[in-house]
């Protein structure tokens, strides 16, 4: 039998850390009667679709974005939660503190995955590569009681691919030189990155699986993608030269959306999904001593997006940003379906700490949003909130995308 080539030979090494069922096993963790059973996370009580659900419930056919009245169909024992974001995002900052004992390059992708290089450690590691994969699960499982899948290689995107090879609990080493055969056969649109767009552009092309992608000559991508397109061709070859990046860039944007009842018509629901929305912003400049001047309001209708950007003077105020919500509304909408609304603070900046001695009414306006976010700090979101939103109805929160557990980044939307 032959022996395998220890991971001090790889001229580089990146894992991709990938939490299995995270919400749902967050869930039979927390609950040991759900553990072994069909499990739906929902956003909310009565959220109708699926966010992610147990091995048991995809064993059965469930899958993610799977309305729950499709799924009892399938699974009539299915259980229903509501997910909990704040949880999951406490869970997530313990993993991804034990992850960054193993190396401090850590990367992290999204609540539930990590990228670790761990290339400065080769020069020590005697061991086979399948050794320090079983490192990584035993870490994470040891800070959580959680299993996870890991995928390691020598480039980001074969070790993500690989990472989705064998779950739960899997684990599946590429070395480099084989990540081009690895990756032949699997359709470009697997690749992070490259959607329907960017894949109908290939496909015209000639270009479907990722082996195809050698006949393309890069300049082509680079003409029409710039970097991005080099990158690509570089990554459906096993090759991808980005390295993991372990700082968090500023917000060029902070924002928050909600999906509404399909087809909303009524204008005080919409007005308080603004204003839910606008509230949620300014409180979340204001904690971290942002203003922003420039503003997007948006409402998908049933025949795209309605937006505009809108000029303010500086501000982290809920009440100046909600009168240009209703301005947007007032000009912009006639009355279509809409199904989704976003509010963001645009290129925000740091706010100005010394207050205006001539500016009395500002200032004491910055007072009260202060004495407002310490009370709502301790006894809960929205325990005082602007009258709009007295009749809101049930809007749970759900973890933004470019939630990362320190900075600007940590949000719960």
């Amino acid at each position: 039998m032959r022996t395998p080539m220890p991971i001090s030979n790889w001229p580089r090494a990146i894992a991709l850390v990938d939490m299995n069922a995270f919400f749902a096993s967050v869930e039979q963790l927390d609950f040991p009667q759900l553990r072994e059973q069909p499990v739906a996370v929902t956003n909310g009580e009565r959220g109708t679709c699926i966010i992610t659900s147990s091995y048991e419930a995809r064993a059965q056919g469930i899958r993610t974005g799977m309305r729950l009245r499709e799924a009892r169909k399938l699974c009539p024992g299915i259980v229903q939660r509501p997910a909990r974001p704040r949880r999951y995002a406490h869970v997530s900052t313990k993993i991804m503190g034990a992850l960054a004992c193993i190396t401090p390059d850590i990367e992290i992708f999204s609540v539930d995955e990590a990228f670790l290089d761990l290339t400065h450690m080769l020069p020590l590691q005697q061991r086979d590569p399948e050794w320090l994969a079983q490192m990584i699960q035993r870490q994470v499982w040891n800070a959580s009681s959680l299993p996870c899948s890991v995928g390691l290689s020598g480039d980001k995107t074969t070790a993500k691919v690989a990472a989705k090879q064998k779950k739960p609990k899997g684990i599946t080493v590429v070395v480099p030189w084989q990540s081009a055969a690895f990756l032949a056969p699997l359709p470009v649109t697997d690749l992070c990155g490259i959607n329907r767009g960017i894949g109908g552009w290939l496909e015209q092309r000639g270009v479907t699986t990722c082996g195809q992608m050698r006949q393309l000559p890069i300049s082509e991508l680079a003409r029409r993608f710039g970097n991005p397109g080099r990158r690509i061709w570089y990554m459906a070859q096993g090759l991808d030269p980005e390295p993991v990046i372990t700082t968090v860039a500023d917000p060029k944007s902070v924002g928050h959306g909600k999906v509404m009842p399909p087809g909303t018509t009524d204008r005080r629901v919409v007005l308080t999904y603004l204003g839910h929305m606008t509230v949620k912003v300014a409180a979340r400049l204001r904690h971290y001593e942002l203003e922003a001047s420039l503003f997007f309001f948006g409402l998908r209708t049933d025949y795209g997006w309605l937006g505009t950007k809108v000029r303010t003077t500086p501000t982290n105020d809920s009440h100046i940003i909600y009168e240009a919500c209703i301005e947007f509304l007032r000009d912009e909408w006639r009355g279509e379906g809409i199904s989704q609304i976003q509010v963001t603070a645009l290129n925000p900046t740091q706010m100005q700490i010394q207050p205006d001695l001539f500016a009395v009414e500002d200032n004491r306006k910055q007072l009260l949003n202060r004495t407002v976010d310490a009370i709502n700090s301790k006894f809960g979101a929205l325990s005082i909130a602007p009258g709009i939103l007295v009749q809101r109805s049930d809007m749970p929160d759900v973890i933004a995308p470019a939630w990362k557990p320190i900075g600007i980044r940590q949000t719960i939307e």
